[in-house]
């Protein structure tokens, strides 16, 4: 077998030598994706990495849109905002405790229902991606990769989950939930009135959520070796392993 490539690839030069400019072109683009022996090529780098974050944003989108992708998953799950625990706290006390269980419940279905919308963000960015961004991802830190999504995708699922989440705690009750808890703490003799923005808060807790899943998905493919389902991952991560 390594007998033949080196003939197959003389046999491209030769032929290479007496085409036109755009078949010369076209064949080699052919022998650029053609996988070599020994250390990757940075188009196989960037090829790899590219497919490498494709499977692990598409896991981790799909695990989070999933129901209880946040509520059953600790490491993401939403809880009452910072200045509102102590309404949840309080209304625990009084025996409300199914109250508040219904707006952490609504809060979270809401984050999972704007997961749904990550995919083809995620997908944007990757197409974007340069060469230079690709063999800097590949050799970075364990999240150069999670960095690279935080820094280019942010404001647009911001953009993109701000509408899903308000839609969506309408939807399943959370704004009734959130408005029955606060007006009982808000009754309260000498309590300051809380007054949260839900839908600024849930976007961005849901945003959290997902680079903590990203984050996983990606030590998946630089650490487990059974994670790199392909040749060309094997071949990537495994010179990065390397030269690390």
């Amino acid at each position: 077998m390594n007998k033949i490539i080196p003939f197959l690839l003389g046999a491209f030069l030769i032929v290479l030598g007496g085409c036109d400019v755009q078949s010369q072109a076209q064949l080699g683009n052919i022998l650029k994706q053609i996988p070599s022996a020994g250390n990757p090529t940075t188009f196989e780098m960037a090829e790899g990495i590219k497919q490498a974050l494709t499977f692990g944003t598409s896991a981790g989108a799909d695990k989070l849109a999933a129901k209880d992708g946040f509520l059953g998953n600790m490491a993401v799950k939403i809880l009452f905002p910072t200045e509102a625990q102590k309404v949840e706290k309080t209304l625990r006390t009084l025996g409300l405790g199914s109250l508040a269980d219904n707006v952490v419940t609504s809060l979270n279905r809401a984050a999972e229902d704007a997961a749904k919308e990550a995919k083809p963000i995620f997908v944007s960015a990757i197409k974007q991606m340069t060469i230079s961004d690709a063999t800097n991802i590949l050799l970075g830190n364990n999240d150069a990769a999670t960095a690279y999504f935080k820094r280019v995708t942010t404001s647009q699922l911001l953009e993109k989950f701000k509408p899903v989440v308000n839609n969506s705690l309408n939807k399943v009750g959370a704004t009734k939930y959130w408005g029955d808890a606060a007006l009982q703490y808000n009754r309260l003799p000498l309590v300051n009135p809380v007054n949260t923005d839900l839908s600024a808060y849930v976007a961005q807790k849901a945003i959290e959520g997902m680079f903590i899943q990203i984050a996983q998905e990606e030590l998946k493919i630089r650490n487990d070796f059974n994670s790199r389902s392909t040749t060309l991952l094997q071949k990537v991560f495994g010179y990065a392993d390397r030269n690390k």
